[in-house]
């Protein structure tokens, strides 16, 4: 499952369903006046942080230099395509075998397009959900969840189902 952006097309006045990204509208930006436009947000302040070039051993410690590198700024790092990226927040178990966990902050790019094995934030029935994309021989389309503990979803011709946009990193806050 995921939280963080409702999509909807207004274009039918009686029934409002999910849409493809192209008019996002923060639900914060409806409940909080304070809140930011995405785009404020990815094209405003940035930050040079020193990269060092030592490694850091995760495992037995090891002697490593300090010498900075350069610096990084996670913007250009992070965010190759500031108009067509948004963040939204996941919950759920269904993807921490590839180390999305609930509660991450999850970075979409809406300009790349989906391929097979793409993880794709997905609006399936009204309902939205990041998966990997699985796109059989024959056509068929499945939503792969990464934990045992769930099954595939398979995408059926009378599903309303639209892709947002692929899943390029996931940030954890480890406090």
């Amino acid at each position: 499952m995921v939280t963080a952006l409702l999509l909807f097309d207004f274009c039918n006045k009686n029934h409002r369903r999910p849409i493809c990204p192209q008019e996002v509208v923060p639900v914060t930006a409806q409940a909080d006046p304070k809140a930011k436009k995405p785009k404020a947000v990815v094209e405003g302040e940035s930050y040079d942080i020193p990269m060092f070039s030592g490694k850091v051993q995760a495992g037995v410690p090891e002697m490593t230099d300090d010498y900075i590198e350069g610096m990084v700024n996670l913007n250009r790092l992070l965010i190759s395509n500031p108009g067509q990226t948004f963040f939204v927040r996941a919950t759920g178990d269904s993807m921490i075998d590839i180390g999305i966990h609930s509660n991450d902050t999850m970075i979409v790019d809406r300009s790349i397009t989906p391929r097979n094995g793409s993880i794709v934030i997905a609006a399936l029935n009204g309902e939205l959900t990041v998966k990997r994309l699985q796109k059989e021989p024959d056509g068929r389309i499945f939503l792969l969840p990464e934990n045992a503990q769930f099954s595939p979803i398979a995408v059926t011709e009378d599903s309303d189902f639209h892709i947002w946009g692929v899943v390029t990193n996931s940030i954890r806050s480890l406090n």
